[in-house]
């Protein structure tokens, strides 16, 4: 049904945007900022990083330097924004993403317009490993996925512990069948690793994305237990609580709008090399949403149900992709097919948001949407 390429794809642009997430979820889910420019940050270090990068720039220092860029953007988006009251920071966020794109669409001599940049080198590309590499490699990736398989391992568990009768049978069903799809997607990337020459391109950037996800995960979840994070969990639950022990809520605010940034504009270098080019109406709105759903799926305030809610949003998008083969729907046009996937995942966020509001691994005492 899906070939091993298409499957290497999934895992890629899953991780990519579990990095795009990760970084809104420091944002909202630990600092409760209502940001919704977050394509803004994605913009900012995509063009930074390819045209650095096409300028000559090794292409580590150009990812840096887009990441410093979209940090550099929050700094200015919080100085000015961060007093204002929630609904209004949304608003003024939406504005601050727009304004950018617009900057993109009309300044044809740095960005080419909206015929956008194409012909620009991929991370390993040119990368040719030999046999011992390659093994490093699949170690590496199984360390990786074996760290990931533990954590989700524990949470199933944990819950299994706790759960009984039809609970039970069901927390298991769904442990059974993650670690079917877990197995297959790792035999999928493992295999293309082994085989890294048959498709360098592809199969070099599944290894830097998994890699730059594993280690902004990790980073994130040291900072967000550290008494850093507990300040910032602090102020989403009330403000007024650490401004009485002495912090300046503002200015946590802006380090977690910077770091976010950083976040996203380091996630974005990933999109352009996935798209092999770059160009204006990828960082329309809609990007931002999809990054939301990511995040309202997973549980806003759990790194771990990050990587789960982007995992489920694009096995969903896989499996929805051929929905036009649908007997009952073989008459819809394409567009019609593309709007009743939106309608779909639409009608699955209604039923989580009744039924779990803190998302699949949010924890409701500590977080709920609807606060």
């Amino acid at each position: 049904m899906f070939s091993p390429d298409y499957l290497v794809f999934l895992v890629t642009i899953a991780s990519i945007y579990a990095i795009f997430s990760l970084g809104l979820n420091l944002h909202w889910g630990f600092t409760g900022l209502l940001n919704f420019g977050h394509a803004g940050f994605m913009a900012i270090g995509a063009y930074t990083a390819i045209l650095l990068n096409l300028a000559g720039v090794p292409i580590f220092l150009a990812v840096l330097a887009g990441g410093l860029l979209a940090a550099l953007l929050g700094l200015i988006m919080g100085i000015s924004t961060l007093r204002l009251r929630e609904d209004y920071l949304a608003i003024v966020t939406i504005g601050f993403s727009e304004i950018i794109r617009l900057v993109a669409v009309n300044e044809e001599w740095l960005t080419k317009g909206t015929f956008g940049i194409q012909g620009f080198k991929l991370p390993l590309e040119t990368f040719r490993p030999t046999l011992f590499t390659r093994y490093g490699m699949v170690a590496v990736f199984t360390a990786i996925v074996g760290f990931g398989a533990w954590k989700v391992g524990r949470y199933f568990w944990k819950k299994l512990q706790s759960a009984k009768g039809l609970a039970m049978a069901f927390t298991g069903f769904w442990a059974a069948v993650l670690a079917i799809v877990g197995f297959i997607l790792y035999g999928a990337c493992a295999g293309s690793l082994l085989n890294f020459r048959a498709n360098s391109a592809q199969n070099g950037l599944l290894f830097v994305s998994v890699i730059t996800l594993a280690i902004v995960y990790v980073a994130l979840e040291k900072l967000v237990h550290s008494p850093w994070g507990r300040v910032l969990k602090a102020i989403r639950e009330d403000e007024e609580i650490p401004r009485a022990l002495g912090k300046n809520i503002f200015f946590y605010k802006l380090q977690s709008l910077m770091i976010g940034g950083f976040i996203a504009g380091i996630g974005a270098v990933f999109q352009a090399w996935q798209l092999s080019n770059i160009y204006p109406t990828q960082y329309q709105t809609n990007i931002t949403f999809t990054t939301w759903t990511i995040v309202v799926l997973g549980g806003a305030g759990s790194n771990p149900g990050i990587l789960l809610g982007a995992a489920i949003f694009w096995a969903y998008s896989a499996i929805t992709r051929d929905l036009g083969q649908v007997p009952l729907l073989s008459g819809l046009e394409a567009d019609q097919i593309g709007a009743l996937r939106i309608m779909l995942i639409g009608v699955i966020l209604m039923v989580l948001m009744v039924s779990r509001p803190q998302g699949i691994l949010g924890n409701k005492d500590e977080l709920t949407l609807g606060r």
